[in-house]
């Protein structure tokens, strides 16, 4: 069986699609590939944020599920999401923006060799960047050419991905044993894990909190991480490696853009696998990603009916310039 390559994506919970399409947009500068809706609950919209081209380890995605609380967090969570820069020079330009703009950040840190920088969006979700610097192992993506952010400076896609959860050895055992993760590296309470060649697209960090209260579900938490796989080939062997503990799981699942398998490792932490492709390019125009309602082939009948239920937002950026600022 193949060694998962790196991180995916990551799923989060947002209280609104239009704030989280104007903070990634033009906060972040990354650049919206699909606008779609969750395809088990049709009345959420479902929002992919990734590189230029829509590439796989690139993306965060976010659903507005109607009416759901404000989420709390503590312990067995996917605590935190990051995104890569390419130097440690970008990071004082972010600094810079983030004050500009009243971004909540924690300033310039280090951890595990690499500069980092903390900050929250509106709903407290929890994000770092992190430099690139010093970086070897999974390649990043392509930065978004005509997004907000100078192209030196600009997000490329995703960094390590933060677990919290009180019983290292559990964990650690579902990483390395399940996940075939290998630990590198601990700094105070947190431990650094990574698979395939590594480096920053392919890292998990779990900070070890025995005294935080579990988390709770709903906006400004994360609802899922996937990890990369080649194909439906490796998804298949990976259903057969997860019977082998004994692993409850979802079985195949194609989403359209991507097949996936998914499995609870804990009760507050989902794993997803998804393959690298077919991608995001197969029902829409280069130019125009993300600027239309996307549905995959079995809800296309329900066009008519889905858009009668889910409210309209305006996400056309093709003919709009945005100086890079």
């Amino acid at each position: 069986m193949k060694e998962l390559t790196g991180i995916h994506h990551v799923t989060a919970i947002t209280s609104s699609a239009e704030k989280i399409y104007d903070f990634f947009t033009h906060v972040l500068g990354l650049r919206l590939v699909k606008k779609t809706v969750n395809q088990d609950d049709i009345q959420t919209y479902h929002l992919f944020f990734a590189d230029e081209k829509g590439s796989a380890g690139t993306d965060m995605t976010f659903f507005d599920f109607p009416n759901i609380p404000k989420g709390v967090h503590g312990n067995d969570e996917i605590s935190r999401t990051s995104f890569r820069v390419p130097t440690d020079e970008s990071l004082i330009y972010w600094v810079k923006r983030f004050e500009r703009l009243s971004i909540d950040n924690d300033g310039i840190q280090e951890q595990f060799g690499k500069k980092i920088l903390r900050f929250t969006d509106f709903d407290d979700q929890q994000y770092q960047l992190i430099s690139d610097e010093k970086n070897e192992g999974v390649e990043s993506g392509t930065p978004w050419q005509k997004g907000p952010i100078p192209l030196e400076h600009a997000i490329t896609g995703l960094g390590p991905i933060f677990l919290t959860y009180a019983d290292f050895d559990y964990i650690k055992a579902v990483l390395e044993q399940v996940y075939n993760m290998r630990e590198i590296g601990q700094e105070e309470t947190f431990h650094l894990f990574e698979m395939g060649e590594g480096g920053n697209g392919a890292q998990v960090i779990v900070d070890v909190q025995e005294n935080l209260p579990v988390h709770r579900e709903g906006f400004g938490t994360v609802h899922h991480v996937a990890f990369r796989v080649d194909d439906k080939k490796a998804i298949e062997d990976w259903i057969t490696h997860y019977q082998q503990f004994q692993l409850p799981n979802s079985g195949f699942v194609d989403r359209f853009f991507f097949q996936s398998l998914y499995a609870r490792v804990t009760r507050g932490i989902l794993i997803e696998l998804a393959t690298d492709g077919p991608g995001f390019m197969g029902d829409e125009p280069y130019e125009t990603l993300g600027e239309k309602l996307s549905l995959p082939p079995f809800l296309e009948n329900s066009r008519e009916s889905i858009e009668s239920q889910i409210r309209h937002f305006d996400t056309v950026r093709s003919t709009k310039t945005y100086e890079k600022e």
